[in-house]
């Protein structure tokens, strides 16, 4: 795995995404179709998981400390939503960091897979999980969400990379931003999330932003590979709109 993330090596970035932050599996990409592929309209009113309206705090208590996010609900709506609704829901509580890359340079620190909260699952299946929406008894899976500093909303389904374009984002990935894993296709985040472990300018586009680190990123930094989260509140913050709010 360090031969793949040296930084050297041409489109080392996309080996990586694509075998390590692509966390979910093959079959479930093939099998679950997410909204908001490219020209189909996709906003607060009409999505079926919530949007968050403003921002919220995140609060996780983790086996190393406490770190929390500011989650930014003009910028991301619908993904921070999502994490917000899953954080209520108690989805991350007991779930491990299954995935953190710091050599040779610092990459990310990825977890949530609900799937490493149960006890009987085998660490070899840790990052191939989504979240199962008890309703429907399948993937809850997001599109993935952007949005360009000078537009009003987001653009959905597509990956935004012309380097004019990735230089107006709203949000990018500096040291301790709060991104979504997600598989090959733009369209297949559900629960897991990843945190810059610093500026990493060649994911801009690729993947969703929606939040930063506002403390604990010292615990962060302690964060080793196993490692659990115990539990994630909301502390301020946290109201979630749309449809799927109602």
């Amino acid at each position: 795995m360090s031969g793949l993330l040296g930084r050297s090596q041409p489109n080392w970035w996309r080996t990586v995404l694509v075998g390590g932050l692509g966390v979910l599996a093959a079959g479930v990409i093939g099998g679950c179709a997410a909204e908001g592929n490219a020209g189909r309209p996709v906003d607060c009113s009409t999505a079926s998981t919530p949007c968050l309206s403003g921002s919220a705090t995140v609060a996780m208590q983790t086996s190393k400390g406490e770190v929390r996010f500011q989650l930014d609900g003009a910028a991301a709506p619908l993904t921070a939503g999502n994490f917000v609704d899953l954080v209520q829901r108690g989805v991350y509580n007991g779930t491990v960091f299954h995935r953190v890359v710091r050599e040779p340079t610092p990459f990310v620190v990825q977890g949530g897979d609900p799937l490493s909260a149960n006890p009987l699952t085998p660490p070899n299946q840790y990052g191939q999980g989504n979240y199962i929406d008890p309703d429907r008894g399948e993937p809850r899976l997001i599109p993935l969400e952007i949005r360009l500093s000078q537009e009003e909303t987001p653009r959905y389904g597509q990956e935004l990379t012309a380097p004019g374009v990735t230089r107006q984002l709203a949000l990018v990935h500096q040291r301790g931003a709060l991104a979504m894993a997600r598989s090959a296709d733009p369209n297949s985040a559900s629960a897991q999330f990843y945190v810059a472990l610093q500026a990493l300018p060649e994911l801009d586009g690729r993947y969703a932003v929606f939040g930063r680190v506002s403390g604990g990123m010292e615990v962060i930094d302690r964060i080793q590979q196993g490692d659990k989260i115990i539990k994630a509140t909301v502390v301020e913050g946290g109201k979630l709109v749309g449809r799927a709010a109602t």
